[in-house]
C-alpha cells in the first residue's frame, strides 16, 4: 500500500554506478559551519549535515568546497578537502550522513574572479580567464587579477584531482564541478567573461577545452567508481552570456566524463543576475524547469533541477512530467528538516511551508546560517536539535495571535507549559493575512494557513475577541508574559485623511472594500510597493509617492530581491515618485511637494496609506508592569519582518 501521493518523488534512481533512493536533492548551499580559516569539519558542520540527511533526502550537497584555498575560496568557513588534516572530519561527515540512508557529495570550486579579498595575501591575485578593464577594477581591483596561464591550469587541474581523491578515500559518494555562476570554469564557458586569443579562447570549442580538461582529470581519479555531477546554468541571465543551446553542446561533450547534471541560472555578475541566482518570491517558482526539460531531452544522463521549487506537489509534476529526473531544493529544507520523511509517510499536511521570503540570506557571508522566516532553529542544529521540557512548568499569557504570538504558543505547549493566547479578533493570524495577499506569494499563504491550523491544534487554550487588557492579564495571574500585540499603522496627520478614498494598507491588501482604477499608494516601503505591485497586475493604473530617494526605498531585503521588485513594478507600470512629500488630500487626488517645492495634483479614485507601523508604547507599557518575567517581542519591540517576530519568540520560549 502507498503511504504518499508522489511516487515519482520517491522512485528510486540510478546516477552513474550509484543509486540514490528517492529524485529529491538537498541542493547546495553556502552553510559556514567549518572553521572559519581552516575549513575543518566542526561539531556545528557535523550537526547541520546530519540534519540534511534526517531529512530523508537521497542526495546531500555540500556547496562551495574550494580545490584551493589560497585562491579558489569565496567564502570564509567553508569545507576544506585541500590537506591531509581534513580527512578525519571528512570521514565524520560521510559516516553520519550514510547513517540515514542518503549519499553525500561536495561542491568542488575554484572561486576565479569570485575569490574572497581577505584570502588574496602575500601577492596572491585571482585567476581569470581574461582580465576585463572596468569590471574587474570595481571587483576586486587591477592588482588583484591575473589571466590564469598554463602552467597555472595544469596546478588548478591538479588541485581537482587531489580534491577528489581525498573525497573519495573518506567515503563520499559523488563529487560535483561547479561550472556555473562565474567562477573559474565557468568564466571560461561564458563570452562575457573568455576573451582570450589563444587555443582557449574564442570558439565555442576553444572556451570549452579548460573545463573538459579538468573534467576528464576528475574522471582519470574516479575512473567511473563513484559519479561525478556537474553544475551548468540554464540562463546566465546578463548581456554577453551564453545561451542553453550552447550549453547543451558542451554537455554532450562533458557526459562522456560526467554522470549527471544540475541546472540552476545566473551569476553574481550583478543584482539582476543574482536574482535568479537566488530566487525569492518575485521570481517564477521553477524558472529553471524548461532549460532542464531542454537539457534532457538531449543529453543521455540524470538531470535534476534547482530554484524556486519549494513543494513536494511541484517536484511530482516535475518529475512526473519528464521535464527532470531530480528536483533539489534548499530553502524549503530550511523551513522543515523533515520535509522528504513527512511526505513520505504521507504527512505532507505537516510540512512546513517555505516563504521564499529569503530571510535566510539576510546575514553577511562570514556568519553560518541564521534562521529561517518559519524556523528559527535553522543553521542551530547543534542547540536546538532536541528542545528540552519545560522546567518548571509554567502558565505564560501572549498577548496577541499574529505571527509571532503564534510560534509562542506553539513551542511553549509543546514543551509543556499551559499557553494561554489572547487575540482581540475572531481568527488568528495577525498582520500575517495582508501580507500574504500579493498574488506572488503562494508560499506566505500556505503558511498563514499552517500556522493557523496548527496553532488551533497545539494544545494552548485561546481566548479570541477579548482584548487583553489590565484587568484581564491580573485576572489570569500568569507565571509568564508574553506581549506579541503587534505594532500600530503610522497615520501622520495630514489634511483629508478622513475622505472616503482614503484607506489604510490593510484594508486595501484585505480588500475590504471596492477600489476603482486609479490608485495612489502613500509610502514606498515593502508593504506600500507590493500594494502597488497587488493593484496593478490587477490592471489599474498605480502609482507610488515616497519623500525618501529612490535608492531607500522598497523595505528592507537582499540587493538582488530589490531589484527584482522594481523590475516587477516597471513590467507592471507602476509610476513611482521619489522625493516627493504628501502635503493634502482631496476628493480629486494627491497634492505633493516635489524637491524644488513645487506641487502637483496626482489624480487618483482611491488613496492608499502605507506609512509604516510602529510600536504602541502606551500600550506596551500598561502592560508591562504586571508580570515580573514579561517579554516583548515582533512588531511590539521593534518594526520588523514576520521572520524577526518568529524568532523573537523562538528565542524566549526556549529559555522559558
Amino acid at each position: 500500500m502507498a503511504f504518499n501521493k508522489y511516487p515519482h518523488v520517491y522512485q528510486p534512481i540510478q546516477v552513474g554506478p550509484m543509486t540514490l533512493k528517492n529524485r529529491i536533492q538537498w541542493s547546495p548551499i553556502v552553510s559556514n559551519h567549518c572553521g572559519v580559516e581552516d575549513g575543518l569539519v566542526t561539531p556545528e558542520m557535523l550537526e547541520f549535515t546530519a540534519s540534511q540527511a534526517k531529512s530523508g533526502a537521497a542526495l546531500i550537497t555540500i556547496g562551495s568546497t574550494p580545490i584551493d584555498f589560497d585562491r579558489g575560496r569565496d567564502f570564509y568557513a567553508c569545507l576544506s578537502v585541500t590537506k591531509a588534516e581534513d580527512e578525519g572530519g571528512l570521514s565524520l561527515l560521510t559516516r553520519e550522513v550514510h547513517k540515514y540512508g542518503a549519499k553525500l557529495s561536495t561542491e568542488l570550486i575554484h572561486a576565479g574572479q569570485w575569490a574572497h579579498p581577505r584570502s588574496l595575501t602575500d601577492g596572491k591575485r585571482a585567476w581569470v580567464p581574461s582580465y576585463i578593464p572596468g569590471w574587474h577594477d570595481r571587483l576586486l581591483g587591477r592588482d588583484k587579477i591575473e589571466e590564469i596561464s598554463r602552467p597555472q591550469m595544469l596546478e588548478v587541474i591538479d588541485h581537482y584531482q587531489q580534491a577528489v581523491k581525498r573525497c573519495m578515500d573518506t567515503g563520499f559518494d559523488m563529487v560535483m564541478v561547479h561550472l556555473a555562476h562565474g567562477n573559474l570554469l565557468s568564466s571560461f564557458l561564458s563570452t562575457a567573461f573568455n576573451r582570450r586569443n589563444d587555443s582557449y579562447g574564442g570558439s565555442a570549442k576553444n572556451r570549452w577545452k579548460f573545463p573538459l580538461e579538468v573534467i576528464e582529470a576528475m574522471y582519470d581519479v574516479t575512473k567511473g567508481k563513484i559519479p561525478i555531477e556537474a553544475r551548468v546554468v540554464g540562463n546566465e541571465y546578463f548581456e554577453g552570456g551564453t545561451d542553453v543551446r550552447e550549453r547543451i553542446e558542451f554537455l554532450k561533450e562533458a557526459q562522456k566524463y560526467i554522470d549527471m547534471i544540475i541546472i540552476s541560472a545566473g551569476t553574481l555578475y550583478n543584482e539582476y543576475a543574482m536574482g535568479f541566482n537566488m530566487p525569492g518570491y518575485y521570481a517564477k517558482p521553477g524558472l529553471n524547469v524548461p532549460y532542464a526539460q531542454e537539457m534532457k531531452a538531449a543529453l543521455d544522463i540524470p538531470v535534476s533541477v534547482v530554484g524556486g521549487i519549494s513543494t513536494l506537489d511541484e517536484a511530482e509534476e516535475i518529475i512526473a512530467s519528464g521535464k527532470a529526473d531530480i528536483v533539489a531544493m534548499a530553502k524549503a529544507f530550511l523551513a522543515d528538516p523533515a520535509l522528504v520523511v513527512k511526505g513520505e509517510r504521507g504527512r505532507e499536511d505537516d510540512i512546513r511551508p517555505c516563504m521564499r521570503c529569503l530571510y535566510c540570506l539576510r546575514n553577511p557571508d562570514e556568519s553560518h546560517i541564521d534562521g529561517c522566516a518559519v524556523n528559527p532553529a535553522a543553521g542551530w542544529e547543534y542547540k536546538y536539535t532536541h528542545l528540552a521540557p519545560a522546567m518548571p512548568k509554567k502558565k505564560v499569557m501572549i498577548i496577541g495571535g499574529g505571527p509571532g504570538g503564534m510560534k509562542a504558543a506553539r513551542l511553549l505547549a509543546k514543551r509543556g507549559h499551559e499557553a494561554v493566547l489572547y487575540e482581540k479578533s475572531d481568527k488568528l493570524g495577525g498582520r500575517l493575512a495582508e501580507a500574504s495577499a500579493l498574488f506572488l506569494k503562494d508560499g506566505f499563504r500556505r503558511y498563514y494557513d499552517y500556522a493557523v491550523r496548527k496553532t488551533l491544534l497545539c494544545g494552548a487554550r485561546i481566548e479570541f475577541g477579548t482584548e487583553a487588557d489590565v484587568a484581564a492579564v491580573k485576572a489570569e495571574a500568569p507565571d509568564a508574559l508574553i506581549i506579541a500585540c503587534g505594532g500600530e499603522l503610522i497615520a501622520p496627520k495630514i489634511e483629508g485623511a478622513d475622505l472616503p478614498l482614503v484607506s489604510s494598507v490593510v484594508c486595501a491588501d484585505r480588500k475590504k472594500k471596492s477600489y476603482g482604477d486609479k490608485i495612489v499608494v502613500c509610502g514606498a516601503g515593502l508593504s506600500g510597493s507590493e500594494c502597488a505591485l497587488e493593484f496593478a497586475h490587477e490592471g489599474k493604473a498605480v502609482c507610488v509617492v515616497d519623500i525618501r530617494p529612490v535608492d531607500e526605498l522598497y523595505g528592507e531585503m537582499p540587493g538582488f530581491a530589490r531589484r527584482m521588485l522594481i523590475d516587477r513594478l516597471a513590467e507592471e507600470g507602476v509610476k513611482v515618485y521619489d522625493r516627493h512629500a504628501v502635503k493634502r488630500f482631496t476628493g480629486e487626488g494627491v497634492i505633493v511637494e516635489d524637491a524644488y517645492g513645487k506641487e502637483s495634483l496626482l489624480a487618483a479614485d482611491d488613496i492608499v496609506l502605507a506609512f509604516g507601523v510602529r510600536p504602541d508604547t502606551d500600550k506596551i507599557a500598561a502592560l508591562s508592569g504586571l508580570v515580573p518575567e514579561t517579554y516583548v517581542i515582533g512588531d511590539a519591540r521593534a518594526t520588523g519582518q514576520i521572520g524577526d517576530a518568529v524568532a523573537d519568540a523562538f528565542n524566549v520560549c526556549v529559555a522559558l
